[in-house]
């Protein structure tokens, strides 16, 4: 259980970094502007995240059907996201501020569209680690909500740190998901397996 939920946090740490830049600029904005309030986006935070998990874990019952190595092919897709996001930064493209919420809804939809990308690395979890397990990744990715909540909260009030954040974000986050990936195909796809295939 150790592993599964150590295994769980970096995978949420790693994944929504970038997650934390837009509750800070969410939290910098109701205190700017009184809305959202701070209710609305705990609310929509987890209404979100809760969403995202859905779909992956759907996902992963109907690639049950899959074999293993094939699956490992979907580590393509958080690499391509990363190659995207560092040549963006190389061309000096910058998609700017997160969309402004104003209720829990909305703030869902913002959590939602910025995680999109997450399922790539949730949907083949899911699916490896099991029903167990997967309720321990999901009971732990509930703690790092509150965790990323109560640091995105912090973090508004400080506008030095959401400058800084949001300028490591932009290269640390596809740096992330590139080694995300190529730890999916490595695990489904091992050396020895190309060696099989002459």
């Amino acid at each position: 259980m150790l592993g599964t939920i150590a295994a769980a946090l970096g995978v949420f740490a790693g994944t929504d970094i970038d997650d934390l830049v837009v509750l800070t600029v969410l939290f910098l904005a109701g205190r700017n502007t009184g809305r959202p309030r701070v209710r609305d986006i705990v609310v929509g935070q987890y209404l979100g995240i809760a969403a995202l998990v859905a779909l992956s874990a759907a996902a992963a019952v109907g690639l049950l059907v899959v074999p293993d190595r094939w699956v490992g092919l979907i580590g393509l897709v958080p690499i391509a996201i990363g190659i995207r996001g560092l040549l963006k930064i190389r061309q000096g493209e910058d998609s700017g501020p997160p969309t402004t919420a104003t209720g829990p809804l909305s703030v869902a939809a913002v959590t939602i569209a910025n995680g999109a990308d997450n399922l790539s690395v949730y949907i083949p979890l899911f699916r490896d680690i099991g029903l167990g397990n997967s309720l321990v990744t999901i009971a732990t990715f509930a703690v790092m909500v509150a965790i990323w909540l109560a640091a995105g909260f912090w973090l508004g009030t400080r506008r030095r740190v959401v400058q800084a954040l949001a300028r490591s974000g932009r290269w640390l986050v596809p740096v992330v998901f590139i080694g995300i990936g190529v730890l999916l195909i490595a695990r489904s796809w091992p050396i020895g397996t190309f060696a099989s295939l002459d």
